[in-house]
């Protein structure tokens, strides 16, 4: 009996504003009433981004609420939180990155099969306001020929 993985912040506009070039699977580091927090759902990934600081990774802007039951053990919501990778991938994410107009977002958090959080970060570029208008016309054309299909069967 193999468990899903299960979805808890999901960053929907990323993929709106950037083209996302390549991505990533990285741990995080969480104290104990923060992951009790992620578990029931209440991350907020939005407004964060993440950065090379050193030559590790960390997630700025993240909010993960504070644990109800937490008390003294509850740390800041928007602390910079470090993500884990392997040397080679933070070296490759740094020289792609280090381009003009590169950055790095977070595209969903999720507990994976072994009960651990998970972080899916993209390198990405972003649009312009053109491409996405140019976006917006495909997915609406795609949604009439859909309608239009549906329609004769």
């Amino acid at each position: 009996m193999k468990k899903e993985r299960k979805l808890v912040a999901n960053n929907k506009k990323a993929r709106h504003k950037y083209f996302i070039e390549d991505t990533y699977e990285a741990g995080i580091v969480l104290t104990g009433t923060e992951i009790k927090s992620v578990r029931q759902g209440k991350v907020n990934i939005k407004e964060s981004y993440a950065k090379i600081i050193n030559g590790e990774v960390f997630i700025i802007g993240m909010h993960i609420s504070p644990y109800e039951q937490g008390n003294i053990f509850n740390v800041d919501p928007l602390r910079e939180r470090k993500l884990l990778l392997n040397k080679r991938e933070i070296k490759k994410i740094e020289t792609q990155t280090s381009e003009k107009g590169k950055t790095l977002v977070p595209l969903k958090m999720y507990i994976n099969e072994s009960g651990l959080a998970k972080m899916e970060i993209g390198v990405a570029q972003g649009k312009k306001l053109y491409d996405k208008r140019a976006d917006i016309a495909q997915k609406d054309a795609k949604r009439r020929m859909d309608r239009a299909i549906r329609r004769e069967y």
